[in-house]
């Protein structure tokens, strides 16, 4: 079957509708984040003393384990409950990836600080989130996706475990986020020509490392990326961030790796001098086996590939088949995905249909026919290209955290 490549408006409009139609209503999703809220005082954030007691969970809404695998603090989303979505992932089955735990944030009493020696008054600005949604907004169509994604595949196809979080290939997820431009927060600020760095910081607990406080979530942007496509997201698929998305307000980087993106945005310092934190320094970095020790910072994610299939799937015989299947890439969109199926005795490779909307920076849908040629065990090999002609490889190297394995993933299924 030839290869359509589709930017379907009216169907992008409909997915929006269903999702909405699926999704918690602005009263629930208020209602939610005022149980329970943290306060935001002088002496930073605290709880309740209603709540001080017992130890709050590490992610607040539902994990319905037909949609998520528990990871520690983590929610990996499970392929196959994205079979039959539309084009955006519902905030209800976004995977979560937390370094703590979700903090509840009184959004009244939230403030969003700018400052720093970047900026031509130092002491900066301070924004409400009434102050926020009161800024012209844009909207972004753009995956979150954490840098470990795929980790697992280290050790099972490579013979090369990982440490971290064994992620399959869920700890991604594709939102229409809305929200001002960092580029116009910084231009309110009064960003300087002197800008080299910008160090957003959450809200969130503070991450203790081998008894060590290494301080709140923070990873320092270039001032470049900054000023390109950076958003403070207040909405995600046309309702309020949830809690564990980071409500009030969080930072969505497009086409890179997740920890960029911070979450539960309190604190933007803009500096005249490179900024650095334990985020991209000791972490997000390649390190181990081939390279070298003066790794760069993780930037913009690679090319992958999924099935909406979960992993051992049990298929019919005897009839045709359609596969179903999603690709991305952080620089673009993609052009091409080809699909192989270990096991059928006749070989070759099949060119997936594209269909509906192909955005740059998220991803696209595709299908594929199969016709099993009997029963048996078969593994589903999906390879995409991007519009910058780079391709899946076969293998990639080896890194001691396990960071962007972005070769093609064997989806074993069993076909009886």
């Amino acid at each position: 079957m030839a290869q359509r490549d589709i930017t379907d408006e009216r169907e992008y409009l409909e997915d929006r509708r269903a999702w909405r139609e699926r999704g918690l209503s602005r009263r629930e999703l208020l209602r939610a984040g005022a149980a329970g809220a943290l306060l935001l005082g002088a002496g930073g954030v605290r709880l309740p003393d209603a709540l001080a007691q017992a130890p709050a969970p590490p992610i607040v809404k539902p994990l319905p384990p037909e949609w998520f695998i528990p990871i520690g603090t983590n929610a990996e989303m499970r392929w196959e409950a994205m079979a039959g979505q539309g084009y955006l992932t519902p905030a209800a089955r976004f995977f979560v990836r937390n370094h703590t735990a979700t903090p509840r944030i009184d959004p009244r009493t939230w403030r969003l600080r700018v400052f720093g020696s970047g900026l031509r008054r130092p002491e900066g600005v301070e924004l409400s989130l009434r102050d926020l949604h009161a800024l012209p907004s844009e909207r972004r169509v753009a995956f979150i996706e954490c840098a470990g994604n795929g980790r697992s595949f280290f050790a099972s196809q490579q013979g090369t475990p990982a440490t971290g979080s064994q992620w399959g290939l869920g700890a991604v997820g594709v939102a229409e986020w809305r929200g001002v431009p960092l580029g116009a927060l910084l231009d309110r600020a009064g960003i300087s020509r002197r800008a080299v760095d910008v160090l957003p910081e959450g809200l969130d607990a503070t991450v203790v490392s081998n008894g060590v406080d290494q301080g709140h979530v923070r990873r320092p942007l270039p001032v470049g990326k900054a000023l390109d496509d950076v958003l403070v997201a207040y909405e995600m698929n046309g309702a309020p961030l949830p809690p564990d998305h980071g409500a009030p307000a969080r930072l969505v980087v497009p086409g890179w790796v997740g920890i960029a993106s911070i979450k539960w945005l309190g604190r933007i310092e803009v500096a005249d001098r490179p900024l650095f934190s334990p985020w991209n320094t000791t972490q997000y970095r390649m390190t181990g086996g081939d390279y070298p020790a003066d790794s760069p910072p993780l930037t913009a994610q690679q090319v992958k590939s999924a099935f909406e299939l979960a992993p051992g799937a049990t298929l019919p015989a005897g009839r045709r088949l359609v596969l179903h299947g999603r690709s991305w890439s952080g620089a673009t969109a993609i052009r091409r995905v080809d699909v192989r199926i270990e096991g059928d005795p006749r070989g070759g490779t099949r060119r997936a249909l594209l269909h509906g909307p192909n955005v740059p920076r998220a991803w696209v849908r595709w299908t594929v026919d199969w016709r099993p040629p009997g029963p048996g065990a078969y593994a589903l090999l999906a390879r995409a290209t991007d519009r910058a002609g780079t391709t899946q490889p076969d293998a990639v190297p080896f890194n001691t955290n396990g960071y962007q394995f972005w070769a093609v993933a064997r989806h074993p299924v069993t076909v009886a």
